[in-house]
């Protein structure tokens, strides 16, 4: 799994695509939520985390998050 995934904040998604189109594993698809459409993310196990949809989105809707798996594979904090 990918050290980070897209975060979609569905309050600033329109729906425009632009992530999907940069995606290069296409886990990304529009999906229509309250009717309207948004990004989701469809595979977050094809993610690479390589953040293009995050640089590419226009509205500021996507911000890469780290994963629970990435923080354990660090280890424990030293001197704690």
């Amino acid at each position: 799994m990918a050290a980070a995934l897209p975060r979609i904040d569905p309050a600033r998604c329109t729906g425009c695509g632009w992530c999907i189109a940069v995606c290069p594993p296409h886990v990304l698809s529009l999906q229509v939520v309250d009717w309207k459409k948004r990004s989701v993310l469809d595979d977050a196990g094809g993610c690479t985390g390589c953040a293009k949809c995050a640089v590419r989105c226009p509205f500021g809707a996507i911000r890469m998050a780290k994963t629970v798996g990435a923080l354990a594979s660090v280890g424990p904090v030293q001197g704690a």
